[in-house]
């Protein structure tokens, strides 16, 4: 099992940061690097929409090759049971059912940390830690 869990806006810094966001695109890049993570499809269609997006005017050749390589992880894919829990979580902690379903999706693979910068620095969310590594 992988020990932490991508948001979307890690990878989007380390595919298409460069420009605008140079030291996070190094930052989420080397998260990229060292360490098993996993994901779910979830943020691989948050990745695909977004990147696609003129505003980060990813090459469609560059986003096909990522989905692929980030494909090869693990990869956590919806059902009613994720859904339920999302719902649950995002009622509990006062977050959107998207942030809500990324932590039911990190808890399914048991990862103790998720990588995002969308949720309160250092929380607790049921098993799951989010730690925005652009703070650190």
């Amino acid at each position: 099992m992988p020990s932490a869990f991508l948001d979307t806006n890690i990878l989007l810094y380390a595919a298409a940061g460069e420009a605008n966001e140079p030291v996070k695109a190094q930052i989420a890049r080397d998260l990229l690097a060292g360490m098993d993570f996993g994901l779910s499809l979830q943020v691989l269609q948050e990745f695909l929409v977004n990147a696609q997006k003129p505003s980060i005017g990813l090459p469609l050749e560059d986003i096909d090759a990522w989905l692929t390589d980030l494909l090869e992880f693990d990869c956590v894919f919806p059902d009613l049971d994720l859904f339920m829990q999302g719902i649950a979580l995002s009622r509990r902690y006062g977050i959107s059912y998207w942030d809500g379903s990324i932590i039911a999706a990190a808890e399914r693979i048991e990862a103790r940390i998720l990588y995002t910068e969308d949720l309160t620095h250092d929380q607790l969310y049921g098993s799951v830690r989010a730690v925005n590594p652009f703070l650190e």
